[in-house]
């Protein structure tokens, strides 16, 4: 199963915020041996959304999207998701119970919350998800969010999203950790420019299809600063005889290196 992420905001695409998500998730899922395969950033557009959605949805990709579960006028996602599910949009009972529970956390009168208020009515409308969905806790506020399948829904801000998303991941997918087994090996070259090292790549990537190779040019301020970052990525046991034969490549490149 590949594993994606959408980033739903005007507010990001303009440049007005940055976003924080991309790296953390990165980082949530490098902690479980796990790597991101796709990321997509998307404006608050419903139909946009929900073509995206539907093709995440159909390929059976595990996916955390972010953002656009509110219940503003610019909010679209949940609306979008249940169109691309084809479920209509239902109170979910155990969300509207962590609802009022934040409603009562924040009344005046706790006792006796008016949950028929207009800015209560609205809060509430945050618990309608596509029907068939699973609540995701909220732990900075009672507010969750929701999944259908693979597909995971939480807030826009970082603080509420990433811890969410490690729990949707812990609770649902560790059968696919594989923390600690993936080795990456790399070294840094100098004195051979990218399309030279080609052929030596293309002959590796043959003799060792267990493993990735990767290039990584990297640019000085000053030509002679320039290099490339030649490596291997893979599982454990399976890089080191890739790699060594890299490095032997480039020696009979006369290359300069530096293992990293």
């Amino acid at each position: 199963m590949a594993i994606g992420l959408i980033i739903i905001g005007d507010e990001i695409l303009s440049g007005r915020y940055k976003d924080k998500h991309l790296s953390s998730v990165i980082q949530i899922l490098s902690e479980r041996g796990l790597k991101l395969d796709w990321a997509r950033y998307l404006a608050d557009d419903p139909e946009a959304i929900a073509r995206t959605l539907k093709e995440a949805y159909a390929a059976r990709d595990i996916v955390f999207c972010c953002g656009g579960i509110g219940s503003t006028p610019d909010d679209y996602t949940r609306q979008s998701a249940a169109v691309a599910f084809g479920r209509p949009l239902v109170m979910h009972p155990e969300a509207r119970a962590e609802i009022e529970k934040r409603i009562r956390e924040v009344s005046e009168n706790p006792d006796k919350p008016d949950y028929d208020s207009p800015d209560n009515v609205r809060r509430l409308m945050m618990g309608e998800f596509p029907e068939g969905s699973v609540i995701i806790p909220n732990p900075v506020s009672h507010f969750p969010g929701f999944s259908f399948g693979t597909l995971y829904f939480v807030p826009g801000f970082p603080q509420m999203a990433h811890p969410m998303i490690a729990w949707a991941l812990d609770m649902y997918h560790r059968e696919i950790f594989n923390t600690g087994s993936e080795e990456i090996l790399s070294v840094n070259v100098r004195g051979v420019g990218e399309a030279a090292v080609t052929p030596l790549l293309e002959h590796l990537v043959a003799s060792f299809p267990e493993v990735k190779f990767f290039s990584l040019p990297h640019m000085g301020a000053k030509r002679s600063d320039n290099y490339i970052e030649l490596g291997v990525k893979g599982k454990k046991g399976k890089v080191e005889a890739a790699f060594e034969s890299l490095l032997q490549g480039l020696k009979a490149m006369d290359a300069q290196t530096k293992v990293q």
